[in-house]
């Protein structure tokens, strides 16, 4: 026995050490290796993030009780079951496919649509084409309070972050729609009171409470939630959006000063000129300091 392991001792030690050698010779096998278990490991976690919330993470449960399932069986010899729980595992991927083809549509769409890769590319049309978009709902959902006459407070966060503001109300993290901003102002329900943040793209929190700018700052019939969005514009770069409750009037808090009585042409005319034109001109800027940067390091390399 011990001649036996011995020579299996030296067998691994060989070919250990001809994986090293290999690697010392061709060193770029190595980096490659490195680089293949790295975006293993990163698909991997990626795919766990994806499934996770959907009813595939069941399945990836399933599939993992079935693959220990599998090693048992064969290690104690239970030769039918552990044939049963092959076929299964064999027939397994076709049956993923078409019970799941969906959840994988949606995956593969969101793989394929994601600002990640827009951003890491430079390539910044499609966030400013959704910033766009979810203004264009913002003001859909505030004139329909209007009409109503149902008070709001929209805060849309801009270069400043606002997370102290955020971490007040209640998290949400939704896509920005017309139909849940007005279902949030509903006059008794839990969420009406307070103000709806709006960062990154996303309804972040609702029911947000705002620091309140003082007496002197607006006129005295303006009630709290034109103070408090005047208050946030204040301290921050944030715009902030104010339905009267009283008159069903649009008013626009920027800067510390309010805009009253804004009709809907110039609400829009007003956020996009200020959130999406603002974004591309500072892209803008950003390209063009990039060859001056340049250009002052090579001066220097010369010298």
């Amino acid at each position: 026995m011990n001649n036996i392991g011995d020579i299996l001792n030296s067998f691994y030690d060989q070919n250990i050490l001809s994986h090293i050698r290999l690697w010392q010779e061709y060193p770029i096998k190595l980096v490659t290796l490195i680089l293949d278990l790295v975006i293993v490991i990163f698909l991997g976690y990626k795919l766990l993030q994806i499934v996770k919330d959907s009813r595939a993470w069941q399945l990836v449960k399933g599939i993992a009780f079935l693959i220990i399932a599998t090693s048992v069986s064969s290690f104690f010899n239970l030769n039918v079951l552990n044939y049963i729980l092959s076929t299964v595992m064999d027939w397994g991927v076709i049956l993923i496919i078409i019970i799941f083809q969906p959840e994988i549509r949606r995956a593969l769409e969101q793989l394929g649509g994601t600002n990640r890769f827009a951003r890491f590319f430079g390539l910044d049309k499609d966030i400013i084409t959704k910033t766009k978009e979810d203004i264009y709902k913002v003001v859909i959902a505030v004139y329909e309070l209007a009409k109503k006459r149902t008070g709001a407070l929209i805060v849309m966060e801009r270069d400043i972050q606002i997370k102290d503001i955020i971490a007040t109300g209640i998290p949400m993290d939704s896509e920005v729609s017309p139909q849940l901003l007005v279902n949030i102002f509903v006059p008794n329900t839990p969420l009406h009171d307070g103000a709806v943040v709006i960062s990154n793209n996303k309804i972040a929190a609702a029911a947000c409470m705002l620091p309140l700018a003082s007496d002197n700052d607006i006129a005295k019939e303006l009630g709290t939630r034109h103070r408090a969005g005047i208050g946030v514009s204040k301290e921050s770069d944030s715009i902030a959006i104010i339905v009267s409750e009283e008159t069903g009037k649009v008013s626009v808090a920027k800067d510390g000063t309010l805009i009253a009585d804004v009709r809907e042409d110039v609400l829009k005319k007003i956020l996009i000129n200020n959130i999406v034109t603002k974004r591309l001109n500072e892209a803008k800027e950003k390209k063009q300091r990039k060859p001056l940067k340049e250009t002052i390091k090579n001066l220097f390399k010369k010298d």
